[in-house]
């Protein structure tokens, strides 16, 4: 992966890093120079075998665990992270879990347990690293949200209303911590091809999918990554509170059909939340 930035010195603590676009991250950082810390729950051995690659590459890089469902593990990540890398220039809130059903289906359990992870979390690490960011007059947060912030899409009520937190939450940080030296920012892609994908929609097609999307082609966690590096770099100090939408023009595309009664929760599950 050929890198543009660089990040030599840089401490970076990236959440969700052990499998797709938190992944692909993590190895951008390490790939520019940084030091970086991967956060993971259920993917250890994505989270091993990054680790494993950036070591091998002459980088510096430890996996932590924490289940982003209880607050006291998310203030232990921040703990761990900030004192093996000895400060922390990055934050990337990357982690995130989704699920979709009718609203008539939605059980308090799935709802509390999205926003505990989608939006809780995130807001806990984030205050729990800002502390540090203070003290060293510098910081950037990167908060991943999606492109269901900005537009809806049938049975995902509870799924886009955390991803609308997240701007919102990304908006507000900001101005609160700018005279600090601390930068917020928003990341939020569109359609990226990532490792569950086959499990979540059973019958996708990749070729069918990048048909409606502008661009023509589904993103690449890469491209993500991408975005990500631009948006912690100081290329982008000027850029404050604000969300950038990479998603190949999908929210800018003025759909006509009739899609949005097709019924989604019974196309696949990845067991983030019991059904009843």
């Amino acid at each position: 992966m050929k890198i543009a930035y660089d990040y030599s010195g840089a401490r970076v603590l990236v959440t969700g890093a052990g499998t797709g676009i938190g992944r692909r991250i993590a190895l951008a950082f390490a790939g520019a120079g940084a030091a970086v810390a991967l956060h993971y729950s259920r993917s250890a051995d994505g989270a091993a075998e990054a680790v494993a690659r950036i070591r091998t590459e002459g980088g510096r890089a430890e996996a932590f665990a924490a289940d982003f469902d209880d607050v006291p593990a998310v203030q232990r990540l921040a703990h761990e992270a900030v004192g093996y890398l000895g400060g922390l220039d990055i934050l990337v809130n990357n982690a995130g879990i989704t699920d979709f059903r009718p609203i008539a289906e939605t059980t308090p359990m799935q709802f509390d347990r999205l926003y505990h992870v989608n939006v809780r979390a995130p807001y806990f690490l984030s205050q729990a690293v800002l502390p540090t960011m203070r003290t060293q007059g510098k910081g950037v947060i990167v908060n991943i949200s999606s492109i269901h912030a900005f537009a809806g899409m049938q049975e995902h009520t509870v799924y886009a209303g955390t991803r609308g937190a997240i701007v919102a939450f990304t908006r507000s940080l900001a101005i609160e911590v700018a005279h600090d030296g601390i930068r917020v920012v928003g990341l939020a892609p569109g359609g990226v091809e990532v490792e569950n994908y086959p499990q979540l929609y059973q019958n996708y097609n990749r070729e069918a999918l990048q048909r409606t999307i502008p661009a023509g082609f589904v993103a690449d966690p890469e491209d993500i990554a991408h975005a990500a590096l631009f948006l912690a770099s100081d290329d982008a100090r000027y850029i404050v509170g604000q969300t950038l939408i990479a998603d190949g023009g999908t929210t800018a595309w003025m759909a006509f059909g009739e899609g949005h009664k097709d019924r989604l929760s019974a196309a696949g599950d990845l067991g983030y939340v019991p059904r009843p």
